[in-house]
Order: structure tokens, then C-alpha cells, then sequence
């Protein structure tokens, strides 16, 4: 599909673009991600429907932006978060010739890699609600929608939103960067890999995360970490504390909440002995999902 052939065509005949390859229609949602009854009262929504004021992206791209929906897609949101930490591979898959503002048509396109391709993806910008609520990534600021487009997007590249539904980190973060991806064990982890993961965040590498267990379960263990889920690694450091060093590690969860609750999370005692100024720089005590 030729995004803006299409576009000018909507525009010339004054109508909002609907994709017969991907319609608002329960296959493109898939036959086993709901039950039946709850698949029947899916409602797709516009953008423009749903705010007076829509924006395909305000003030920037950021991991702050995603909040997961419904949908188990915790792999691919992960994998895009770590995206978001680099704004160069962020330009390969959101085409800046698109929003709401200019020649809207209701018709949006987003680029992965693909069998060692880049390849260009159409959608509509209909998306599906249940019960008033996303079934896909919901925005954290109400008006702004890439999260949501692109997901859509991800959904009709993997032929629907139920193949969203579990996956692998390693898939998404090739899907989105055409990049080589690299897995370490942290049963048998390499014995310098706080080094290596201090190098990688130096060298702007995606790293991403995952706990074992049922991942449609999402059961919160008591330390705070959600088995079988994903995470996005944000950030690598080696910081002074008490007469020492220590290694710490960044991480945020996809659905916006839910933190670890031990050693150096957000409340925890050991950044009392934490020099103020890289106290005041790492730590951010906030519910966003991102812990140390």
C-alpha cells in the first residue's frame, strides 16, 4: 500500500481512510484473544472521536508515553521503550509526514525491519475499545496517540492483535531496529556482565529484560517483579556508596506502574548513603515504573 497515494485520494474525496487489508473488524483482532460475547462488543474508535484535539506526537517521544492495555504485548512495549532511549532508530519507524494537524485522512504508516527489509505499513487510525477502555497501549497524556498507532501497526505486520498476545523481547527489538541481538542467562550470567551492561548503555545499545513464569498470568511476586514479563534495561551505573562501589541497574515496566520494592528501589534506605548530587540524579521517586 503506497501511504501517500493513499492519503492524497482520502483528501481529494474528502473521506477518512479505512484499510480493508486490516478492518475494524474481530479477524483482525483474532478468534482466541477474547471470548466470544466480549469479541461482539468490540468498538473502533477514532482518534478524532475519542479527543477535541488529538496529537500524533506531543512534546517528544518518551518511554513515559506507554501504558499497556489489555493486551499481553509487554515483549514488543519493552522493546520500544528501549527505542525511545535512542531518537535515531525512533526516525526509522515513526515517519514524521503524518498527524492530525496537517492532510489528516485518517490514514497513518510506521516502518519495520522485516526478512532483511525495511517495510512500510498501513493502517486506519480506527482503534478498538472494550467496555470503554483500550484494548491495545493507552496514552499516558490522553491526546497523544503514536503508542497506539504504532502497536496497530506492529498487530497487522503480525497478522492481529492476538499475535501480540506473548512473544519474544529478541523478535521485537530485530522488528524495530534491524539490529543483531545478543541474550545473556542470568542463571549462568558472564562473570563481567555489570561491565557489559555499562558498556552497552555507554555505546547507546536496546536492552531489555524478562522474568520467567506464565506470562497471561501477571502475578506480582511480594518484592514487587511481575513474572513471565518483560521489561526495558534504561540505564547502567557504577555509583560511590558507603566506602565503596556499587553496580546499579535501571528498569521500567511497561504498564507505566508497579515497582520493585527492595534494595535501591524508589523508597529504600540505601541511597541515605548516596552522595546528594548523584541522589538527585538518578532517583526519581515517582509511581512510572522505572526503579533502580
Amino acid at each position: 500500500q503506497d501511504f501517500k497515494r493513499l492519503r492524497a485520494l482520502c483528501l481529494s474525496q474528502g473521506l477518512l481512510f479505512e484499510d480493508a487489508t486490516f478492518p475494524p473488524h474481530t479477524s483482525s483482532i483474532g478468534p482466541n484473544l477474547l471470548p466470544e460475547d466480549k469479541l461482539q462488543q468490540i468498538q473502533w474508535k477514532r482518534p478524532t472521536e475519542l479527543q477535541r484535539n488529538p496529537y500524533f506526537i506531543m512534546d517528544g517521544v518518551s518511554r513515559f508515553d506507554i501504558m499497556q492495555g489489555e493486551i499481553g504485548c509487554c515483549w514488543m512495549l519493552a522493546a520500544l521503550g528501549s527505542l525511545t532511549l535512542q531518537k535515531q532508530f525512533l526516525e526509522n519507524i515513526l515517519p514524521k509526514d503524518q498527524g492530525f494537524q496537517d492532510n489528516y485522512a485518517g490514514i497513518f504508516h510506521f516502518r519495520f525491519w522485516r526478512y532483511g527489509d525495511w517495510v512500510d505499513v498501513v493502517i486506519d487510525d480506527q482503534l478498538p475499545f472494550l467496555n470503554g477502555r483500550y484494548l491495545s497501549v493507552h496514552p499516558r497524556m490522553s491526546n497523544e496517540f503514536w503508542p497506539s498507532l504504532l502497536e496497530k501497526a506492529y498487530a497487522k505486520l503480525r497478522g492481529s492483535y492476538q499475535n501480540l498476545h506473548g512473544g519474544y523481547l529478541s523478535d521485537a527489538l530485530v522488528d524495530l531496529t534491524g539490529g543483531v541481538q545478543v541474550q545473556f542467562s542470568l542463571k549462568e550470567p558472564p562473570p563481567d556482565l555489570e561491565e557489559i551492561l555499562k558498556a552497552a548503555d555507554k555505546s547507546q545499545c536496546l536492552m531489555a529484560c524478562s522474568t520467567s513464569g506464565q506470562p497471561r498470568r501477571n502475578t506480582e511476586l511480594r518484592n514487587g517483579i511481575v513474572q513471565g514479563h518483560a521489561y526495558t534495561v534504561t540505564g547502567a551505573v557504577k555509583i560511590r556508596y558507603k566506602n565503596g562501589w556499587k553496580h546499579i541497574i535501571r528498569i521500567w515496566n511497561p504498564w507505566g506502574y508497579g515497582e520493585w520494592k527492595g534494595p535501591w528501589s524508589d523508597d529504600s534506605p540505601q541511597w541515605e548513603n548516596v552522595e546528594p548530587k548523584f541522589r538527585e540524579a538518578l532517583l526519581r521517586n515517582k509511581d512510572d515504573g522505572e526503579f533502580w
